[in-house]
């Protein structure tokens, strides 16, 4: 899979559970948005998806880039959202607040 494609309709919890998913099989992750509401559930994917890998010793975060894409044949300007994950050693977790990782209701 190229990108996981987000609109602004995803459900922002499934989206995440790819997301914890794909980094936790080693599967590189790119999110591709169009649209501000789309970037708003992959923004709040990422946060759900680092509650969901925190625990697990992991942690992600993520850097946009512009991406011109064809859509039906006209160009549009997406949004792609590369995840970088990083391992957390057990010195740091020790420091991680578990209150400030809030799990999906």
């Amino acid at each position: 899979m190229d990108c996981l494609k987000v609109s602004s309709k995803s459900s922002p919890a499934s989206v995440a559970g790819a997301i914890a998913g794909m980094v936790k099989d080693g599967v590189p992750v790119n999110i591709q948005c169009v649209g501000a509401g789309a970037v708003n559930q992959a923004i709040k994917a990422v946060a759900i998806a680092r509650g969901f890998l925190i625990p697990t010793g992991f942690d992600i975060s993520c850097a946009p880039v512009f991406s011109d894409i064809l859509i039906n044949g006209e160009s549009r300007t997406a949004i792609r959202l590369s995840i970088y994950v990083h391992q957390i050693n057990r010195a740091a977790m020790d420091n991680v607040v578990m209150d400030d990782v809030k799990p999906v209701a």
